[in-house]
């Protein structure tokens, strides 16, 4: 499995776990890990079918380092399936939407690590990492009901989930008028209104960001490009506004 540094300075590492093993049905799906002094947290691990891997690169490059948290940005299984594997291995503590808490068991957690799995409120919180400090934001209805991003400060890495994914699975994004057709039909299907998207970006604005970093394909590298994706996001008709008219009842059925 490919491992790319995004940041490595003064005991601070940020590294992508770049998961292009999926075929079939299956999307493509990054994994992220972030270590600082002795500390490393995930961010959305996967499901079963990378777990094994995902596991071993990311033991690999803790080291000696602690794996403390396993973050979760929402309810997919593309995301939490694996979990019990997760906290069975280690000893990290997992952390997810306070909305989630009692459907992810569903996946098969044991009796024994479920008092790992811990609530994050509506609206956010601060996870002290090494001598760092992450932001778990809200980023609720893009997609999920139940939703957060992580920014980390130090590197100025903003990881977006589902927000800024191309399922196409492309490394960077490089021009992002080219690559606006890849993502369009995407997040007007899976994020739930524009609205919700410039809640979001009034936040986003107010932090320091040079990558921002989502869990399918792509990131996008530097202060002209985040901020050029801010603007697409502003102006996006997404969700119930542009599905309003699917609400009828379905036609008689063929035959």
């Amino acid at each position: 499995m490919p491992t790319t540094p995004l940041f490595d300075r003064d005991g601070h590492r940020n590294l992508l776990l770049e998961d292009f093993s999926g075929t079939g049905m299956a999307i493509q799906a990054n994994q992220h890990v972030i270590v600082d002094h002795g500390e490393g947290i995930i961010l959305d691990p996967g499901g079963h079918k990378v777990y094994s891997r995902v596991l071993g690169a990311t033991l690999g490059e803790l080291g000696r380092a602690k794996l403390k948290y396993i973050f979760l940005s929402h309810q997919d299984p593309d995301i939490v399936a694996a979990i019990n594997g997760w906290l069975m291995t280690t000893d990290a503590d997992a952390y997810a939407s306070n909305l989630w808490i009692r459907f992810i068991p569903h996946f098969g957690l044991d009796h024994l690590v479920q008092a790992r799995l811990k609530p994050i409120p509506d609206e956010g919180m601060r996870l002290k990492l090494g001598t760092s400090e992450l932001l778990l934001l809200p980023a609720h209805f893009l997609h999920s009901c139940g939703n957060f991003h992580v920014y980390d400060p130090v590197s100025k890495i903003l990881y977006t989930g589902d927000l800024g994914a191309s399922p196409d699975g492309a490394a960077e994004v490089t021009d992002l008028a080219a690559h606006i057709p890849r993502i369009t039909w995407f997040h007007q299907r899976y994020m739930q209104s524009n609205r919700a998207l410039r809640a979001w970006t009034k936040m986003a604005r107010s932090l320091d960001v040079e990558i921002i970093a989502p869990q399918h394909g792509g990131l996008f590298r530097g202060v002209k490009m985040v901020h050029e994706f801010y603007d697409w996001c502003d102006q996006l008709q997404c969700g119930i506004d542009v599905m309003e008219d699917i609400y009828q009842v379905p036609g008689a059925a063929a035959t």
